[in-house]
């Protein structure tokens, strides 16, 4: 441990031996029940039988076939199968190692394609630690302090947050809109605009849906304009908010969907997808890497996949979303420190506040130590460390749910 860097952090003093669904275990089999599920990668949750059997099978066969020297068939397969899962006009698929990489391959992707230069990224968005991808973002000053410059052509629009405007959803969409349409005459003209990247469900910045109305409202700027509409799925997708894409829930269609997390649950691997009349219009060799699409995390990729599908893992997590939903609510009504609930599906953030109603972290950082003592494992979001979130793998039971909930509940009192 004295060797690893100190700007590491963890969440926990958690050392995991093995994680076995919903539950990670020391060595002392210890067991803690998981709800942040490595951060929404373990769709599945850990160790799922069928992804481990593909993976130890691919393994024992071919570990590493460099995507730009051969072809391989856990890459194919991988290819054909998240196809099914894409809407029709995104029939090109290109893989990566992790979400930051996949954001700056749509963002390279959509200036070639255009010819333009400039990106409209939305106040709160999370897309990455790169220099590319932490440019795009503002979820916190942490991502993107201390190594400027930042790369250019980027600017910034508001996002539908009703709560940090003190407006209703209505009133916070009007505005946002609005301030979008400002921007078009006074920081980037569509003719130079390339592309808007947006989370349909914000998450880092505390877990915030967007508005039907403001994502239509994106597609129909888009559209007018020629300009690119890129979704960032990497936490929210994968049926993590009920749907299997986070942006079904408003009704439009992106240009460019980004998805890693939940993907391989557990594997490095990442992708963009976008029509291939796009994809032809970029530059040769502008898409590529050592391990891209590397054989052993596409073939537990396309199990995860299988799993998903065929236990109903995308139902499971809407309904298990309800459930988690309305018990968190209930908790509000009991609590002064729980300001607000929100989020999608299995993907919900609970705002912790002060006696004044302003953002605490403090407290939230308190919440998470008194559940790890009740073995139960969160994870703090927003720009304070304020939000509360639960990330329960989408296998998640209504007894598991349950049980979480009042581990948490034993957590409060002990604060």
């Amino acid at each position: 441990m004295s060797h690893l860097s100190p700007l590491l952090k963890q969440s926990s003093d958690v050392i995991a031996e093995r994680g076995e669904g919903c539950y990670i275990y020391d060595a002392a089999n210890r067991a803690w029940l998981d709800f942040t599920s490595g951060i929404g990668v373990t769709a599945t949750g850990h160790c799922h039988p069928r992804v481990v059997a593909a993976a130890q099978e691919q393994v024992g066969r071919l570990i590493h076939a460099q995507y730009a020297s051969v072809k391989h068939q856990p890459m194919l397969d991988l290819a054909d199968l998240l196809s099914e899962h894409l809407p029709s006009p995104l029939d090109s698929v290109s893989f990566t190692n992790s979400g930051s990489e996949a954001v700056e391959t749509a963002m390279r992707l959509a200036r070639q394609a255009t010819g333009r230069a400039n990106m409209i990224c939305f106040h709160g968005g999370f897309h990455g630690r790169t220099v590319g991808a932490a440019s795009m973002t503002t979820s916190a000053t942490k991502v993107r302090s201390g190594y400027h410059p930042l790369m250019g052509g980027v600017v910034f629009a508001p996002f539908p947050h009703p709560y940090r405007y003190g407006m209703t959803e209505e009133e916070a969409t009007d505005f946002c809109l609005r301030e979008l349409d400002e921007l078009f005459v006074t920081q980037t003209s569509p003719c130079d605009t390339a592309a808007m990247m947006i989370e349909p469900v914000q998450g880092e910045y505390g877990y915030w849906p967007a508005t039907t109305r403001f994502m239509q409202g994106l597609r129909e700027r888009c559209d007018q304009h020629n300009i690119l509409l890129i979704s960032d799925e990497v936490q929210a997708g994968f049926g993590r908010t009920g749907k299997f894409w986070s942006y079904e829930h408003f009704g439009i269609t992106p240009d460019i969907i980004i998805t890693a997390k939940g993907l391989a649950s557990g594997f490095p691997v990442s992708a963009i997808a976008a029509p291939q009349s796009l994809m032809e219009k970029a530059w040769p060799g502008s898409q590529g890497g050592t391990y891209g699409a590397n054989a052993v995390a596409c073939a537990g990729a396309v199990a995860n996949i299988h799993v998903i599908r065929d236990e109903k893992l995308v139902d499971n997590a809407a309904e298990r979303g309800k459930q988690l939903r309305g018990e968190l609510e209930k908790l509000k009504d009991e609590h002064d420190f729980i300001d607000e609930v929100r989020g999608m599906g299995l993907m919900q953030g609970i705002e912790i506040v002060d006696d004044q109603g302003r953002p605490d972290g403090d407290k939230a950082a308190a919440l998470l130590k008194a559940s790890e003592h009740e073995d139960l494992l969160l994870l703090r979001c927003g720009t304070h460390g304020q939000v509360v979130r639960w990330l329960p793998a989408l296998i998640v039971t209504e007894a598991q749910i349950n049980e979480a909930l009042d581990k948490f509940k034993r957590a409060i009192e002990r604060t």
